[in-house]
């Protein structure tokens, strides 16, 4: 596998071709429809109606609906991509709320930005940024968000410790993400494409809910899980110029869980 920057930047160019072409094709040659992977992670068809080009089918939940929002809240969504979950939290916290979108793609950036002009959502904001150091005061969040994205990130612990640090005392976090239960075959572990389709990158789930209370979060409770890679048993991948078709070797390694943790 590559160096961290090296992996940041491979990270960057990928998602960054996604937002020009406005088709995710889930990523490393997994082609699908957004609208069907939504409502297959959480999303309701009302909640997707009329997003367009929001909806990359990029997620693996639907952390809005453990978020449980409320008018006036401050949300900070990490890795935010075309926005589809920023909007759909702009509508929870209403006029008096906000929304800030982090994302470091220049692409996803204008992207969203052309998504909200075009859904005319006023009260959010998408910035430039590397969710590892959020360019974000201390304790002025109500509540940070997550789709499918910490596990690109090198240092995951770095997130969590700068997500805890952006949010209001009794603030929490509300996140989807994918984790493993098992062992990936070497050739997905050290695959570039696996790693930019968000399997490479994830790290054993109790790993990843000891980096949360490290971090200094408390209460860590996972609302669902289920297996992330049945979502893709039908389509054929190809990784880094090879056809991996059995799914078998990875779909009882991979899952996504959905997690709300605590300030």
């Amino acid at each position: 596998m590559e160096s961290k920057v090296k992996i940041k930047e491979i990270v960057k160019q990928n998602y960054g071709t996604i937002a020009l072409s406005k088709n995710s094709c889930c990523a490393a040659g997994i082609c699908c429809a957004p609208a069907d992977i939504a409502i297959k992670i959480g999303y309701s068809k009302d909640e997707i109606a009329n997003l367009d080009t929001a909806n990359l089918g990029l997620g693996c939940g639907n952390p809005n609906a453990l978020a449980s929002l409320k008018e006036g809240d401050v949300v900070l969504d990490l890795g935010s991509g075309a926005g589809i979950d920023c909007f759909l939290a702009a509508k929870k916290v209403g006029p008096h709320g906000k929304v800030i979108g982090i994302d470091m793609t220049h692409e996803m950036i204008a992207l969203a930005k052309e998504n909200a002009e075009k859904l005319q959502v006023r009260n959010v904001e998408f910035i430039l940024g590397d969710i590892e150091h959020l360019p974000v005061d201390d304790n002025s969040v109500d509540v940070v968000i997550s789709n499918c994205v910490i596990n690109l990130a090198p240092d995951k612990g770095q997130v969590f410790k700068e997500a805890y640090r952006v949010l209001k005392s009794g603030g929490r976090m509300a996140v989807s993400d994918i984790v493993l239960k098992g062992t990936l075959p070497l050739q997905i572990k050290k695959s570039i494409d696996a790693y930019v389709s968000c399997i490479a990158g994830a790290i054993q789930k109790a790993k990843y809910i000891d980096l949360l209370y490290k971090a200094g979060f408390k209460n860590v409770e996972i609302v669902k899980e289920y297996s992330y890679a049945s979502i893709f048993e039908s389509n054929n991948w190809n990784l880094d110029g090879n056809a991996l078709i059995d799914s078998e070797q990875y779909k009882d390694v991979v899952n996504s869980i959905s997690l709300i943790a605590r300030k």
